[in-house]
């Protein structure tokens, strides 16, 4: 493996440091920091080639709070990035996203859609190239109606709808905006935004770009399971390898109403119904939870189904898990592990400083040991709870030695950890239903 820090730009390992100093996990660079996954490489390269050749995968990851859900699926987000994926993250909630109704999980991923070359959002992006593409593959198929606008147009519809002849079939509407926005695209800008948006799945679209179109109304619970198989085809078509879609959090539906929490679980049962009936070629749907959301009563065993569908037996030896497995869990940080990640920490805030020389002096791995024990212990030995703030404190250590020559973090450092670091939301007594103020995992 490249040495951590090599072949990273000063300013990607700032936006690394930068993230880690706010304590949340950073959206990039997560190769320097990936400590304790080499178990999961293998399988998920395969089934990431596998989404890639036509295929449709669900992986449940299952991690307590603070055991890196949210480092994992990132760092799974960049690996399906560099071999050409497009990725969403959706964090599931009962107010701004709830899963009951998907047509405000389709409009998050749209919102959140990222490639490779375009952040958050690559929607538009997307949708031009592949128009771009539909154009260039008419007029690969017949040279001579670049001759003429009013032919390619015909063409390019033509072969449009062809391409999404199985979304038409039950979504046309889909179909008739994608086709009226290839047509207002560079003729009228207003009526192309509108349809833009309304095709990503956003409410309150000017009636008149839809009036245009020939469609009616907004998107609906299921119009949104329709819409994921025309945005799948739309990637697929640009060049993309698939989707990777992430539904984090999905334990939240345990703190909602029991006929609210229902219908989302059966929403879920849903999606994985079509996915597993090849509705949905090329994507590669990961879902994130606690325990309790596997195994406890109120979450996937209310349904069934569904906790049959993700059904996964583990073995006392977390070292014989079955990474193929729809249920992969995560084993959590050791003492070991915090500070391997410490030493990956410590190498790329120092490479290329004008002070690295003294940063690896101070900040040594024997250091790096006794600092991640001091943080667990005043964690009362919870060392899963550990990691943001271990590497929050280790930032706020590390920009100490950089900027005062006289400080000497085994003399003038103490280790504590205040109220604010592990303040709860509430009394409630469930360690489910505990928010911990670690940042988004």
């Amino acid at each position: 493996m490249t040495a951590t820090g090599t072949g990273i730009s000063p300013r990607r390992r700032d936006d690394i440091i930068g993230a880690l100093r706010r304590g949340t996990v950073p959206a990039y660079g997560l190769d320097q920091l990936a400590v304790g996954l080499d178990h999961f490489a293998d399988a998920l390269g395969e089934e990431l080639e596998q989404v890639s050749g036509g295929g449709a995968i669900v992986k449940a990851v299952r991690g307590e709070y603070g055991s890196g859900k949210t480092f994992f699926t990132r760092h799974l987000a960049e690996q399906a990035l560099r071999r050409g994926f497009a990725t969403a993250e959706v964090q599931i909630s009962e107010t701004e996203t709830p899963l009951h109704r998907l047509e405000t999980v389709y409009r998050r991923t749209t919102e959140s859609l990222r490639t490779a070359s375009v952040a958050p959002s690559a929607f538009r992006s997307v949708l031009d190239t592949w128009l771009y593409t539909i154009e260039e593959d008419a007029i690969a198929a017949d040279p001579a109606v670049e001759n003429s606008e009013e032919r390619l147009a015909a063409a390019t519809g033509e072969l449009l709808d062809a391409r999404l002849a199985d979304v038409s079939s039950t979504t046309p509407a889909f179909a008739l905006a994608l086709r009226a926005y290839h047509a207002a695209s560079g003729t009228d800008a207003a009526l192309a935004d509108g349809l833009a948006a309304w095709l990503a799945g956003q409410p309150h679209v000017a009636a008149a770009a839809k009036r245009a179109a020939g469609i009616k109304g907004d998107l609906d619970h299921f119009g949104a399971m329709s819409f994921l198989q025309g945005l799948l085809t739309v990637l697929r078509d640009a060049g993309h390898a698939g989707l990777l879609l992430v539904l984090d959090e999905v334990e939240t539906l345990q703190r909602m109403r029991s006929d609210v929490r229902d219908k989302a679980l059966n929403a879920l049962r849903q999606l994985m119904d079509e996915i597993d009936a090849g509705r949905y070629p090329g994507l590669y749907l990961v879902l994130t939870g606690t325990p309790a959301f596997y195994d406890g009563p109120n979450g996937i065993k209310r349904l069934p189904p569904l906790a049959q569908r993700l059904d996964t037996p583990f073995m006392p030896d977390p070292r014989f898990d079955n990474p193929r497995a729809v249920r992969i869990r995560l084993p959590g940080f050791t003492q070991e592990s915090l500070t391997a990640v410490g030493v990956r920490v410590r190498d790329l805030y120092a490479r290329g400083r004008e002070n690295e020389t003294r940063l690896r002096e101070q900040i040594d791995d024997a250091y790096l040991a006794d600092f991640s024990r001091a943080v667990a212990g005043e964690l009362g030995a919870k060392v899963g709870l550990a990691p943001r703030i271990f590497l929050r404190k280790l930032v706020d250590v590390l920009d100490r030695v950089d900027q005062f020559a006289e400080f000497d973090p085994r003399r003038d450092y103490a280790v504590t950890v205040s109220e604010a670091d592990t303040t709860v939301a509430g009394s409630r007594e469930d360690p489910d239903d505990v928010e911990l103020d670690l940042g988004d995992d």
